[in-house]
């Protein structure tokens, strides 16, 4: 028996793989989760397209009961349908640890991931990101120092840094993002980054300054940033000034 983690893209229903189509198929029992990542679509055109009862996941089905999952492993073919690409989020390859200290067969049936696709969305040079940082929603009326302190590390090895947006309760939106990161900026923020929209789907960039990312219609989430290293190649520039309608003045950091 064996627990597979099967990626399912981007965007929709369509953006799983030929792979991962037929491990749902081979499956006795198929779950979904979407607390790490989601998608534009629902479980039922899931289900509809692949043809088997999808169950969803809770946050404590990953976290505080993995061990229930892993058990049933060891009995059934059980498949977890993941947003992007199954191994982004830490809480799954935990859970793969977990099974497989416990004798169980783990296979990843892989896919695209806003980590991967963000490089062609921008024109970004893929080997020029450092570490990603997620921006949360306050705790109480806490605002976490977390993604300002990444950005400032990126900045000192003149990085990209690939800000991911929370999603609970809701989808943060980019504006509200700009918003929470002013109240903690020590004025490292004054500096050029990207927008990003819907990417997979009708995807829309702008590059602008980042304080001025608010002012920009992104439409519906999900919604991510980039915040853009000390200088850029000119090939990123020019990516930029053609697909994200980046301002004149972004030619200034052009190394």
């Amino acid at each position: 028996m064996t627990l597979t983690f099967v990626g399912l893209g981007l965007w929709d229903e369509k953006d799983i793989t030929l792979r991962g189509i037929e491990a749902v198929r081979n499956a006795d029992v198929v779950y979904a989760e979407f607390y790490t990542s989601r998608l534009s679509t629902s479980v039922e055109r899931l289900e509809r397209v692949l043809g088997k009862e999808i169950r969803v996941l809770e946050r404590r089905h990953l976290e505080e009961e993995s061990r229930k999952l892993v058990e049933e492993a060891k009995e059934k073919n059980i498949v977890v349908l993941v947003a992007g690409d199954p191994m982004i989020a830490t809480t799954h390859s935990s859970i793969m640890v977990e099974a497989k200290a416990r004798g169980v067969e783990v296979e990843i049936v892989h896919n695209a991931s806003i980590v991967s696709a963000i490089a062609g969305v921008t024109g970004l040079h893929i080997y020029r990101f450092g570490k990603i940082a997620t921006v949360s929603y306050p705790y109480g009326n806490v605002v976490s120092r977390t993604p300002l302190d990444v950005i400032k590390q990126n900045l000192s090895i003149n990085a990209h840094t690939l800000l991911l947006l929370d999603l609970n309760p809701e989808p943060m939106t980019i504006g509200y993002a700009v918003e929470l990161l002013e109240r903690v900026d020590d004025g490292t923020l004054d500096h050029f980054a990207v927008g990003v929209a819907r990417v997979g789907g009708d995807s829309v960039a702008i590059c602008d300054k980042f304080y001025r990312l608010k002012n920009h219609d992104f439409g519906d989430p999900l919604h991510s940033i980039v915040f853009l290293a000390r200088t850029i190649h000119i090939t990123e520039y020019e990516f930029l000034r053609e697909f994200a309608n980046a301002p004149d003045e972004l030619y200034e950091i052009v190394e």
